[in-house]
């Protein structure tokens, strides 16, 4: 692939995944959905990296999905069926990352970008946001069962339903107000500021509570309350990090946290 079109850079700490294609709105070609997933897979709790966030070239668009040049080539079933698996792996190891995500989101963010917006743990977005999958008025495909899981979980069936059937763009206050995305700002100056302010704090809280919260709650979607959670409160509870945590709360100061 063209690593030019997903830059992935860290500073201090944070993770930087740029969709980088603003001439195609940062439409994802096959081989940057691949690296975002390898990206994702790579990153371990207690890692040189503590957050990832992930944003688009310019202030136009985080990902207008899928470049639709891609579908040119299909003609049989395995390749919408190979296709919609590449898409649950990816997503699935957006989800699974170890580190928090942040999706900062500035204008459209339609398709396979939202997909990626939703499997993220939060979602910043500027004034100019237009969220949705207007696929039944554009190529006619479908999502996933996993894709529709993750949005169902966000806003709920009612809204994903009617997002979905009427093709339509949810904007900025929409969005905050069904619970998409947690901040607003004015622009893509101050989205990009938020962002970083907020990978910072994030970066600096016990790697192994993230982590464990994050896999928890994804077994949590897909398997409900009776989901297995022993291996998750172990890991905490008896790690490195728990013990220096009580006694830095004890000796009153802050915690090193080394996610071990």
């Amino acid at each position: 692939m063209n690593e030019a079109d997903l830059l992935f850079e860290t500073r201090d700490g944070i993770g930087w995944i740029t969709f980088n294609r603003p001439s195609s709105r940062n439409a994802l070609t096959f081989d940057m959905y691949d690296r975002l997933e390898a990206i994702c897979a790579s990153l371990e709790a207690g890692g040189p990296v503590r957050c990832l966030v992930l944003t688009g070239a310019g202030d136009k668009a985080f990902a207008a999905g899928t470049d639709m040049s891609e579908f040119r080539a299909f003609a049989r079933d395995e390749d919408a069926l190979a296709y919609e698996a590449q898409m649950d792996r990816v997503m699935g190891a957006v989800e699974a990352c170890s580190v928090p995500t942040i999706a900062a989101i500035a204008g459209a963010c339609t398709g396979g970008g939202a997909a990626i917006a939703a499997a993220c743990d939060m979602r910043l977005a500027n004034a100019d946001l237009r969220f949705g999958f207007p696929i039944a008025r554009t190529l006619g495909n479908c999502l996933s069962i996993a894709n529709l899981s993750r949005l169902v979980a966000l806003i709920g069936a009612g809204r994903t339903k009617e997002l979905i059937f009427t093709a339509r763009l949810a904007g900025a206050e929409e969005a905050r107000a069904i619970g998409l995305v947690s901040e607003i700002l004015p622009d893509h100056s101050s989205l990009m500021a938020r962002a970083r302010d907020l990978a910072e704090t994030i970066a600096g809280h016990a790697p192994l509570t993230l982590a464990s919260t994050k896999e928890a709650l994804r077994r949590l979607r897909l398997k409900g309350v009776g989901a297995e959670d022993r291996d998750l409160i172990v890991s905490a509870y008896m790690s490195a990090d728990f013990r220096e945590g009580m006694e830095a709360f004890l000796a009153k100061r802050k915690p090193q946290w080394t996610g071990r």
